[in-house]
Formats: structure tokens, sequence, C-alpha cells
């Protein structure tokens, strides 16, 4: 069962034209539309769904620059800024708080990689340190297992993803975005060689330049038109208790497990050292691509073969303008919930922290991750398609950059000076 999202009443109306149309209604599309609507753009956003209905409502709601990769970190940071002026830009809460982000370790090797990360990022001022197993114990009471010490950032935090999305989406539209639920987009139409419009489900909108922010669905879209995007979907199993007492405020990752406070007074819980790898055929197409990720991670994936397969099979991989599209036949994508991980989390969750044994599931979700070769997202131009901006691919990091990943593919449609450099982003480095 899907968490809950604040609805909004999205437009009825269907425009004939605009000047950017953005595919995908998650967050870094709605913070893209917004950036766009307050630097006067006319800007439609069509989802083919509901607005955040995959994993910008589904992730674990952390917003951190702790353990980034290096080219990574100025658009965490970036995003930190931009997620601490969000209330006042949108005229409301998003549940962001700066509790802090700590990650607990049982081994002194990952002890020294913690350290190797410290000593990489050390000219970027950052404010996180090494803890030793007493400041552990002194900052979350309660423990029961004894560690071999963590990393902690205090300024690292988290938002909420079952309202933040909303409330980014109602104050764009405010400001003169258009939003339009359920309707898909279909493939481009192009002219003179450069976008010209997005065909949908309801005809064609007319625009200058578009913005592709769909998610696992990106891949897919892109395949159509010619062009490969490498990403491969992993699936994370996640749950969310009744309020409860519990040690800390601020958010906790262990080897095999983590927790963070919810606005709502529980806690969202998962099995941080799996995820769920359903073989698709792009795993077969696409996946030697990934051998290193997949030597150094194999222990975190839980493979199966089975009936994701087939259903992948069954969904188009070329379609015209005329044809239902995949999109249609998948509103939204909802993974099963691996019960046997949730199982495992609360497991090595209350051996650690017993107070958990107290805990009460209130709700169980999936969420599917679109995880490139590298954990860097696509942002930037197709060079085949003028006037095409990427902005997907997030591995997982999405909702915690999304405020600085949407900004940047506003600034890369308007050619501003962008937010940080998209270099390390760009579609070719692979």
């Amino acid at each position: 069962m899907p968490p809950d999202i604040i609805p909004v009443e999205t437009s009825s109306d269907f425009p004939s034209s605009t000047s950017v149309v953005i595919i995908g209604g998650g967050i870094v599309g709605l913070v893209a539309a917004l950036t766009l609507a307050e630097r006067g753009v006319p800007v439609v956003v069509l989802e083919k769904g509901r607005i955040a209905g995959e994993q910008s409502s589904r992730n674990l709601g952390w917003v951190r620059k702790m353990l980034r990769a290096l080219p990574d970190l100025p658009m965490a940071q970036a995003a930190e800024r931009l997620w601490a002026e969000m209330p006042r830009r949108v005229g409301s809460d998003c549940g962001y708080r700066q509790a802090g982000i700590m990650y607990v370790a049982r081994t002194s090797a990952e002890m020294a990689a913690h350290e190797r990360w410290l000593d990489a990022v050390k000219g970027a001022s950052l404010d996180s340190r090494l803890l030793t197993p007493r400041e552990i114990t002194e900052m979350v009471p309660g423990g029961e297992e004894r560690f071999a010490g963590g990393i902690y950032t205090p300024s690292d935090g988290r938002a909420e993803p079952t309202i933040a999305s909303s409330a980014i989406a109602r104050a764009a539209m405010a400001k003169g975005a258009v939003i339009v639920e359920n309707c898909a987009v279909r493939t481009l139409s192009m002219a003179a060689g450069r976008v010209a419009g997005v065909v949908t489900e309801r005809g064609e909108i007319r625009c200058g330049q578009a913005i592709l922010a769909g998610g696992v669905w990106s891949r897919r879209f892109l395949s159509n038109l010619g062009v490969q995007l490498l990403t491969l979907p992993l699936v994370a199993s996640v749950l969310r208790t009744t309020p409860m007492e519990g040690p800390t405020d601020i958010a906790v990752g262990g080897p095999d497990f983590s927790f963070r406070k919810r606005h709502d007074g529980g806690y969202t819980i998962t099995q941080r050292g799996a995820l769920f790898a359903p073989l698709l055929l792009d795993h077969l197409l696409i996946g030697t691509r990934y051998l290193s990720t997949l030597m150094a991670q194999w222990r975190n994936l839980r493979v199966t073969l089975g009936k994701d397969f087939l259903s992948d099979l069954a969904l188009p991989r070329r379609w015209g303008p005329g044809s239902v599209s995949p999109f249609e036949r998948i509103r939204t994508m909802d993974p099963p919930v691996n019960a046997h991980l949730n199982k495992e989390a609360m497991i090595n969750l209350t051996a650690a922290w017993p107070t958990f044994h107290k805990a009460l599931v209130a709700q169980a979700w999936a969420g599917m991750i679109d995880v490139t070769p590298d954990s860097l997202p696509v942002i930037g131009p197709v060079e085949r398609i003028p006037g095409l901006i990427l902005a997907c691919g997030f591995s997982g990091h999405g909702f915690g950059t999304g405020p600085a990943a949407g900004q940047l593919a506003a600034d890369l449609v308007m050619g501003s000076t962008p937010l940080v450099d998209p270099t390390p982003y760009r579609l070719d480095r692979f």
C-alpha cells in the first residue's frame, strides 16, 4: 500500500502550447516547474499518474551531504540551502529539519572507509566528524550493540516525502505553472531538427523545450527515441511505525538497518543493507556496464527471476505517437513489498536498540529506484535531440537533492548560469 500523499487539485485544462514541458511530476520535475514559473517562463508539467506517486513519495526522506561522491557534493550542498529556504518559498512546511544524520560501523574496515571519505572532502567545509563508541551511546541512548564507531553530520537532515512535493506543486501552480495529472507523454514531435512539442494521450502540446524527469520510466521513453540511458531498477522496501518514543531525532543508518523520526511521531525504517533486484530484459542488455558496481555490492542485492521479467517483456519497447504507450498501461509503478527484508530490518534494529521492540508497524510500501553505473544522475542535454534536457537516474538520491537538481534542469533550459557545474552529470560520460 503506497504512502498517503497530500492531495493537490491540478489542472483540468489541456493547453495547446507553452514554452517548456516537463515530463514527470516527481519532486525534480516539480522544482524545475516552480523555478521556471518564478522566472516568468510558461511551463506545463505532465504526469502519467499522480504527482509524486512513485519514488518521490516512497523514499526515506533523508537530506544528506555525508558520504556523497565528491563530484556530487556541490549539488548536495546546494540542495541543503534550498531545502532550508523551501518553507518561505512555497508558503508551507515541507517537514525539513536539520536533525543530523549518523552512520554506525561494526568493523574497522567500515571506519576506514569513513576516514577515507572525510580525507577526500576535507576542503569542502563540512561539519562531518568521526564518532567513538561512547559518543554513539551518548547521542543515541539505549543501545545494546557495541559499534566500532561512526560518522556524523549535524547539518544533515530530513524532509517529508508525502507532503513536500504537494507543497511545491501548489506553489508552482500559484506562480503560473500548469500541472496535468493522468496524462502520459508518448513521444516528442520534432521540427527543423529540434523539439517542437510533446505528443500525449490527449493530443499534442507545442513547446520549444522539454525536460524529461520520468524517474525509472526515462530509459524506456528515450529508448523509443533511439537514445540509450544507462539505468537499471532496484526495489527498496520500507515500513513506518505508529507514533512512539524513540532514542533520538537523529537519522541513524547501520550496516543492515536505518531509522529516522517522522513528522507524525513515528519512524521510517528500512533494511539499509539490502535491495531487491528483479531481473528484467535490461539487465541482459546493459548489465555488463555495471560489473564493477555489482562486484562491490553483490552482498547487498537479493536477485530474483520471475514474473517481473515476463511483465516487463509484455510492455512495448517501440510505439508510435498514435499508439498506447507503456506509461498509459502502468500509471503508477507499485512494486510489491518484500516483507522478508522489512522483517530483517526490524530484527537487526531491535537487536541494536531494543526500544524498537515496542514499535507497531502502521504501513509498508516499496519503491523502484533508477540506478546508473556510477550512482550519479544524468542532468543535461541530449546531443541528438536539441531542446531536450534530462533529469533522471538519481540512484536513490533524487528526493534529497531534488531542489538543486530541479533548479539545475531549469537553469540548463534557460541557458542561465547553472546552480552547480553540470559536467559530472552529462549523458555522454558513459
